[in-house]
C-alpha cells in the first residue's frame, strides 16, 4: 500500500432539512459543482445519493467529493470568496453535515 502522490479527497455528506423542495436542491447540487470552475486548487467534483441497501446511512442523503492536489489547495478553496459565498447559501439547507478529508491509500495487489 502506498499514499497517492498529489492527490487529496474533499467529502461532504449532507442530509437536506425535510422542507428543502428537489428543485432547490438541484440548484445548490449545480453551484457546488460549478465551484471546480471557479477555484483553480478544486480539480474534480462529484456527487451522488444514497442507493445502499444496507440503511447504514444515518440519515445522510448526499454525497459530494472533491479533488485538491494538497491539503494546502483545500484551505485555499475554503478562504476563496466563491467558496465562501457558497457555503452560506448551502449549509443552512441542510439538517446534518460531515466532512472529511483525506489522501488516499492505494492498494496494489
Amino acid at each position: 500500500m502506498e499514499e497517492a502522490k498529489g492527490v487529496v479527497k474533499h467529502i461532504l455528506l449532507a442530509k437536506f432539512k425535510d422542507e428543502i423542495p428537489p428543485e432547490k436542491i438541484g440548484e445548490l447540487i449545480k453551484g457546488y459543482a460549478n465551484l471546480v470552475n471557479l477555484i483553480h486548487p478544486m480539480k474534480a467534483f462529484h456527487w451522488g445519493k444514497d442507493v445502499s441497501i444496507e440503511n447504514l446511512h444515518q440519515g445522510f442523503t448526499h454525497v459530494f467529493e472533491s479533488t485538491f492536489e494538497s491539503t494546502e489547495g483545500i484551505a485555499e478553496y475554503i478562504a476563496h470568496p466563491a467558496h465562501v459565498e457558497f457555503a452560506n447559501l448551502f449549509l443552512p439547507s441542510l439538517d446534518k453535515v460531515i466532512v472529511f478529508d483525506y489522501k488516499p491509500t492505494v492498494v496494489r495487489c
